[in-house]
């Protein structure tokens, strides 16, 4: 009885999918008709040109994420095979944590975390990679005190540590800790290993976690049995999950969003081996990563980088959806949106990479993995289309520039079903991951919130701008002054203006009711979205 509920559960989801593919593809069609047969003047083609393209980009990862449910539906239909056992000799594994001037509090969990990991054969080092060469003077004395309580910790716990000179941030780090660890050593290497040991030992994984993220005792027996039952694994990514979600909006919303990336989404991916490394939480077979070159060095998103590299070399990857750590989410907005800014401009950074492999060598890899990477690497751009859907229905209210929005008919007729499928197809398949409507719109919202971080990151990536590598700030929680967003309250109080001139119009001229009212919709739910950031910039919520 439970497997035909199972079944039935996913034959639904597997039907709802493909209704919502077709439909966007419709509505897609017919909007292109529509732009086409538009009149107007150039100005107006123009606006009518980003709002179509807007829509695409809107409608191509839909169709992505619709894809996602389609390879999960099918998956879960076959039956699952027996977990491999971990062989009588588990083989040696390193496990690494890269610290940049983290709290100590924040490093004596994860490093206590490693100590109590159950695996017999496991090798824990922590990679201080703090720059106590390039301090102001001021600084000195208590940047050398911080130094001496991060020995005094990683001998208390029993942990070795490994030191070098500044480079690469943490891709460079952890290359030069498998160079020191291949015998491949550098005059500037510092290493205090436990018992006395002068160089690690020698490991076949590397599990890679950051400074805030936790590991449970049984982090690794089911990984290391997978990576030894299937040798062209060169990673397998597992979920990060924020505990200090409970009295912290941010740190909710943010955890939220993660969800639903690491549900469907990755689950999909991997079922096509395109999973990319999110940074942490992860295991790589040593092998890969040398047979490769290391980390890449030159992308502030370096997991995702050599993710490609990887894929590139003809090495699989996998995903498995099971909650093996927990981890501190960002505590405020200004970490919030460092965080962001950081990955969109590394992932966007590499759409660039991306097109010059595709171009030079399409057969480098299969079709499916090129459409996965593509849909990565460009989804930050939805910075963009989120501000043309803004701006839009303002256009029109306030200085009477048609668009799509003013034409009701389109609206109701080929709009309303799409949106109305896609959203409920959404909100149910992650029902069926215990999330509820109110948990997806909440992580969402933190998503619209970021948009003007996510325009800063595609500029600063098309013109090849190197930006700096920033720590995720943790343990504090503070408002952002509001002339930081300055463009979230802003844009928000244009929709109130446009709002109010839509009323206005409505009252004085002869206009259609069915196009200012639709569009007089869209800013309310625009105003709704942008003025959450003054929620959400009060992130401390009282017991």
């Amino acid at each position: 009885m439970a497997n035909f509920r199972v079944n039935k559960i996913w034959s639904m989801l597997a039907f709802a999918a493909m209704v919502t593919i077709a439909l966007g593809f419709v509505y897609l069609i017919a909007r292109t008709l529509f732009f086409l047969s538009l009149g107007g003047a150039w100005y107006e083609k123009t606006i009518g040109v980003f709002l179509l393209c807007s829509e695409l980009f809107i409608l191509t990862h839909g169709v992505g994420y619709s894809l996602q449910l389609l390879r999960v539906a099918a998956r879960d239909k076959t039956p699952t095979p027996p977990l491999p056992k971990l062989p009588a000799h588990p083989p040696p594994v390193a496990v690494i944590v890269s610290s940049f001037k983290e709290p100590l509090e924040v490093i004596e969990q994860t490093l206590v975390s490693f100590y109590n990991l159950t695996y017999p054969n496991k090798h824990l080092y922590l990679l201080d990679d703090t720059r106590y060469d390039n301090v102001p003077l001021e600084d000195t004395e208590r940047m050398q005190a911080y130094r001496h309580a991060v020995d005094a910790l990683a001998k208390q716990v029993g942990v070795s540590l490994f030191r070098r000179k500044w480079h690469g941030a943490k891709a460079g780090m952890i290359n030069d800790f498998l160079d020191f660890s291949a015998g491949r050593i550098r005059p500037d290497f510092q290493f205090t290993g436990i018992s006395g040991e002068s160089r690690p030992a020698d490991f076949k994984y590397l599990v890679v976690f950051d400074a805030d993220q936790n590991p449970f005792p049984n982090f690794l027996e089911q990984l290391v049995a997978r990576m030894e039952a299937e040798l062209e694994l060169a990673f397998i990514q597992t979920p990060q999950y924020y505990t200090n979600f409970q009295r912290n909006r941010v740190a909710r919303a943010a955890g939220l969003q993660q969800a639903i990336f690491y549900e469907f989404i990755c689950e999909g991916k991997s079922t096509k081996d395109a999973m990319f490394c999110c940074g942490t939480n992860v295991i790589f077979r040593r092998q890969a990563l040398e047979d490769v070159g290391g980390f890449e060095e030159n992308s502030v998103t370096e997991d995702f980088a050599t993710s490609l590299k990887l894929h590139a070399g003809k090495w699989r990857s996998a995903y498995s959806n099971k909650a093996l750590a927990f981890g501190l989410g960002p505590e405020d907005l200004g970490g919030y949106l460092k965080q962001q800014f950081r990955w969109a401009l590394g992932t966007i950074g590499m759409l660039r990479e991306l097109l010059r492999n595709f171009f030079r060598d399409p057969l480098m890899m299969s079709p499916v993995k090129w459409w996965e990477y593509l849909l990565s690497s460009t989804y930050y751009l939805i910075g963009w289309a989120f501000l043309t859907l803004i701006i839009c229905p303002i256009l029109y209210l306030i200085l009477n520039v048609p668009s799509y929005f003013g034409h009701a008919h389109l609206f109701f007729l080929f709009f309303a079903p799409y949106l109305g499928v896609t959203l409920l197809v959404f909100f149910w398949t992650l029902r069926q991951r215990h999330y509820s409507a109110k948990d997806v719109i909440f992580g969402q919202l933190l998503v619209a919130v970021a948009f003007p971080v996510y325009l800063k990151a595609s500029v600063f990536a098309i013109l090849n701008k190197p930006g700096s590598f920033v720590v995720t700030p943790k343990g504090s929680s503070n408002a952002l002054p509001l002339t930081s967003l300055w463009m979230q309250l802003g844009l928000a109080s244009l929709n109130i203006a446009a709002i109010v001139w839509g009323l206005h119009r409505l009252f004085y001229e002869d206009v259609s009711v069915l196009g200012i009212g639709i569009n007089i919709i869209w800013c309310l739910y625009h105003f709704s979205m942008l003025s959450f950031v003054l929620y959400l910039n009060n992130p401390e919520e009282r017991p």
